[in-house]
């Protein structure tokens, strides 16, 4: 009898460890299953750390999917720098999706510049100085995949003609996705994984007008972004959201932070409590996720185009019924109103 009681008191042991341990690391753990199909599947591409509207972006693709409107496949992080994956697994886990696989660049741009430095609310703690305000659910750094290898694991997965990427900063995963070759995940170089498995993807930026500056994010790193628009598949579909799109779309600092009165305990909300976000942001990044999201009814389009990009960053287009590129056009007040409410909709929910 003592010998089935330990016996019984070792496996019970053995279980509970296991459990525990299978908890502890997001490599370890095992995603819920997604049974909801038809709708966008979606890849998240931002440069996580510096400016605010990429958080507002990451956020809508979280209500979406929990409102069965896309699947959110994972999030790359295309700003170098652990602390931006931090911030970012901290969405994830507040937000109730601690299973989306992060990426981070390894090997991308440099020093580039932080517009507002908010990555450090990953590391906030309680009033006892110890605790943290945010858990989290990477607990080894080492455990985050390049973002150009999760872009490959995630495309590969995917039936074909079936992702939408949504990009929101610098293209450099991307440009390194197009050069990669055939690894474990598909036999596919980059190219060929991108035009098998990819439906369309949305980019914040371009530049059409050269009484403008040229385009920040493509500027900042002007060898990938000419190596992404080289290699980019021409029977891909492109749709741009330029800076005047979202220009009119503003999300005060007081009106973020009233908008989430029922707790402080909120990232994004303590972002700007404890940074200077008064800094003339404009939602731009999420034009970009309602398209994807929403479809093309909501905005404005050119017409077709391919899509060139000049030494110094300016976007050309050339007119072609036969083109893989469109932009959006700036909407008018009312629109803008529209858009700014959905924002504010889902930033409001608890």
């Amino acid at each position: 009898m003592r010998r089935i009681i330990n016996w019984v008191f070792f496996f019970t042991l053995v279980c509970s460890n296991m459990v525990l341990t299978s908890c502890s690391n997001r490599d370890e753990a095992v995603a819920p299953d997604k049974t909801y199909t038809g709708v966008p599947l979606v890849i998240l591409d931002a440069d996580i750390g510096s400016s605010t509207d990429d958080l507002f972006a990451l956020e809508m693709l979280y209500r979406y999917d929990e409102q069965r409107l896309c699947r959110l496949l994972g999030v790359v992080v295309d700003r170098e720098g652990e602390a931006n994956a931090d911030f970012t697994d901290v969405m994830n886990t507040y937000f109730g999706h601690p299973y989306v696989p992060i990426g981070l660049v390894k090997d991308g741009i440099k020093n580039p510049k932080v517009w507002i430095d908010y990555a450090k609310v990953a590391y906030m703690t309680e009033a006892d100085g110890t605790t943290p305000m945010f858990p989290r659910t990477i607990d080894r750094h080492e455990s985050i995949p390049d973002g150009c290898k999760l872009y490959r694991q995630l495309l590969a997965q995917q039936p074909d003609h079936s992702v939408s990427i949504v990009t929101t900063g610098f293209v450099t995963c991307l440009a390194q996705l197009l050069q990669s070759g055939a690894d474990e995940y598909s036999v596919l170089n980059g190219v060929e994984l991108v035009r098998r498995k990819v439906k369309c993807i949305y980019m914040q930026g371009g530049v059409f007008d050269k009484a403008e500056e040229p385009d920040y994010n493509f500027l900042q790193g002007i060898t990938f972004a000419q190596t992404f628009f080289d290699l980019w598949p021409k029977d891909v579909d492109m749709v741009f959201s330029p800076m005047e799109v979202g220009q009119t779309v503003e999300y005060t600092p007081e009106q973020v932070i009233a908008d989430v009165s029922w707790t402080d305990r909120h990232p994004i909300k303590q972002v700007y409590m404890t940074c200077d976000c008064n800094t003339g942001q404009r939602m731009w990044d999420p034009m970009c996720v309602i398209q994807a999201i929403e479809g093309d009814s909501l905005f404005t389009l050119s017409e077709r185009f391919t899509i060139n990009i000049t030494p110094e960053a300016y976007t050309v287009f050339t007119p072609t019924p036969a083109g893989n590129a469109r932009y959006q056009k700036p909407g008018d007040a009312q629109w803008a109103a529209m858009m700014l409410e959905k924002i504010r909709t889902m930033n409001k929910m608890k």
